[in-house]
């Protein structure tokens, strides 16, 4: 692991101390998991950006799934 400095307002340094505290875990533990969850967020909207992209370029055409309807099974 890497030692990194940063620098974050008073509040939000002790509102990351009661949540890591609360969850049993340190400060840097926390920060590393909110780290992962913001890029797999980050990693998320760069996906569907290029599904819209996609999408875009090439539109759903009438019935194109049609034939497929009779396959999904929807449950209540």
């Amino acid at each position: 692991m890497k030692t990194v400095q940063m620098t974050l307002d008073e509040n939000l340094v002790k509102a990351v101390d009661s949540a890591a505290k609360k969850l049993g875990t340190t400060r840097s533990a926390f920060t590393r998991g909110a780290l992962r969850s913001a890029l797999k967020e980050v990693h998320i909207r760069e996906l569907e950006s290029k599904h819209r992209a996609g999408y875009k370029r090439k539109p759903v055409k009438r019935g194109e799934f049609s034939g497929w309807e009779s396959e999904q099974a929807w449950s209540d």
